[in-house]
């Protein structure tokens, strides 16, 4: 998680003293994405310093900004590379960064490119004027499920604990490690994988705005068929329950950082309601299951 690159200003091609001047985040994904569209084109390429954070986080977490941004350009003695005062900035970063100050603090205009790196070509072609298609941001379900692969990384670790408490709860009951821990995990791992794969490609059509809701619909589904099946005692089933839906909801919720359907104050809002109640939920799912093997 630390994939980053050296922040200052960097040659693309043989820039001279008319070239354009990029500005991008030092997430080196996205420095690596701009230059190979780049190829054959002759830019200055100006990387703040975003803490590794790709360009659309960090304008949201203020790091792709005003401050930050201005600071590079006296950092990089940028005035004297080149005779122009344009700065040409990913559209996605705007919400971190204030022309007007950028401007008055270093002199240099601020315009904002297309959307994708792979238009920056042809917006500098068409001297530098974006099309609408360039402004348009899609998050189809492609889009949606390429984020997935972080999503269960991120879940490995609570998987893992998980999976250790099952066996522990297995050992303790028959004395010996038996096939019930597989058993038990199946519809834990269930809930994740539908939390990481399935949530995302059926995110538009989950009923309610907010993104734990459309999680706990997705997850009382799971565990309503899960229990159809494979059905369980009361204290059993309503402690499988709990935490299948608690599971499912937090995994969606956290999508809400890989999405185009929030904003940041929505996302604080939820997440200030939302955390609170899916750890009582789990609390009461594990207490339920636990309950279930003693009485």
């Amino acid at each position: 998680m630390r994939y980053t690159i050296e922040p200052g200003l960097y040659r693309i091609g043989q820039p001279d003293r008319q070239s354009p001047v990029l500005v991008t985040a030092n997430y080196k994904l996205t420095v690596d994405t701009l230059r190979s569209e780049l190829g054959g084109h002759h830019v200055w390429l100006l990387v703040l310093d975003t803490h590794g954070v790709n360009v659309w986080c960090a304008a949201g977490k203020g790091t792709f900004g005003t401050a930050e941004l201005t600071r590079r350009i006296e950092a990089a003695n940028l005035g004297s590379v080149v005779d122009h005062r344009r700065l040409i900035l990913p559209q996605l970063g705007a919400t971190g960064v204030a022309a007007h100050e950028v401007k008055r603090v270093s002199g240099f205009e601020v315009r904002y490119g297309p959307i994708l790196a792979k238009d920056v070509p042809a917006y500098l072609a068409n001297r530098l004027r974006a099309t609408p298609a360039m402004r348009r941001v899609r998050f189809g379900w492609k889009d949606r499920l390429v984020l997935a692969p972080v999503e269960l990384r991120g879940a490995a670790k609570p998987a893992l604990v998980i999976f250790l408490i099952i066996a522990a709860l297995d050992l303790v009951s028959h004395g010996r490690p038996t096939l019930g821990t597989l058993n038990g995990f199946a519809p834990y791992l269930a809930a994740i994988l539908s939390g990481g794969l399935v949530a995302p490609l059926v995110l538009p059509w989950l009923p309610f705005r907010a993104f734990a809701l459309k999680g706990a619909v997705l997850g009382g589904v799971l565990a309503a068929a899960w229990l159809w099946l494979l059905p369980a005692g009361l204290m059993e089933g309503a402690g499988l329950a709990l935490v299948m839906i608690a599971i499912v909801s937090f995994m969606t919720l956290t999508f809400t950082g890989a999405t185009t359907f929030t904003t940041l104050a929505g996302v604080k809002l939820e997440t200030r309601y939302a955390v609170p109640a899916l750890l009582s939920a789990a609390a009461a799912g594990v207490l339920c299951s636990v309950l279930a093997i003693w009485i």
